[in-house]
C-alpha cells in the first residue's frame, strides 16, 4: 500500500513503507481525519512550531505528516530494523534531518526525560497489543505529557479502550479497521 503525505509542505510525497506483514501504516484517510480533528474543533492545536513525539513510529508517516503541517520538531521512537530503515529513508527524502530525532528503543521503555512536554504525542502500536497504555505511563513519568498535550492513539476498531488513571478520553472515532482515540490529562480535582 503506497503511503503519501496528505497535506502541508510535503503534500503528495510518497513515503517508503517498511516491509513485513506486521507493519500496518496508518491509512491516508485516518491520518487526514486525525489532523483535521486536531487542528479544528475543540482542540484547535496549532501544529506550526509544535513539539511532537511519535511512538511506534514505523515509516514515520504520522510524525512526518505533522512536520509537513508545520511542526518544529519530531522525536521518533522505533526499534524494528526494517521500520528504522524506512523511517531514515523518509526523513532523508523530505530533507528533514535537522527537524527530527530518532530514538532506537522499545516505546514501552523510552526513559528519556523531556525538559518540556510535547504538544502532540502520536502512537500507532500493533493492534491488540495494549502497548500504548504502558508507553503512555512511561512518557508521562518522563515529562513528555503536560496538561495541554494531546495524545492520539490508533488501535484496532474492536479493541476495548479505557482512559488510564489521570487521563480523559476526549474523542473516539473509527476509520475502516482503525480506531483513533484522543486523550488528555484529566484536570486535577480539588
Amino acid at each position: 500500500m503506497p503511503v503519501r503525505i496528505v497535506a502541508g509542505k510535503h503534500r503528495g510525497a510518497k513515503l517508503t513503507a517498511p516491509e513485513g506483514l506486521e507493519v500496518r501504516p496508518t491509512s491516508e484517510r485516518a491520518r487526514e481525519a486525525l489532523f483535521n480533528i486536531l487542528e479544528g474543533g475543540r482542540f484547535g492545536l496549532t501544529l506550526r512550531g509544535a513539539r511532537v513525539l511519535d511512538l511506534f513510529a514505523g515509516s514515520g508517516a504520522l510524525g512526518l505528516e505533522a512536520l509537513s503541517r508545520g511542526a518544529a520538531q519530531v522525536v521518533f521512537v522505533e526499534n524494528a530494523p526494517t521500520a528504522l530503515a524506512a523511517l531514515r529513508a523518509n526523513i532523508a527524502k523530505l530533507r528533514a534531518a535537522g527537524l527530527t530525532h530518532i530514538r532506537e528503543t522499545d516505546a514501552t521503555r523510552f526513559l528519556e526525560r523531556s525538559p518540556m512536554p510535547a504538544d502532540l504525542v502520536l502512537m500507532d502500536p500493533p493492534y491488540g497489543s495494549g502497548l500504548w497504555a504502558e508507553s503512555l505511563d512511561t512518557i508521562t513519568r518522563g515529562g513528555w505529557v503536560g496538561p495541554e498535550t494531546v495524545v492520539a492513539v490508533e488501535v484496532g476498531k474492536k479493541e476495548k479502550v479505557a482512559a488510564p488513571t489521570g487521563y480523559a478520553l476526549v474523542d473516539d472515532r473509527r476509520y475502516g479497521a482503525a480506531r483513533l482515540i484522543l486523550l488528555q490529562k484529566a484536570p486535577a480535582e480539588g
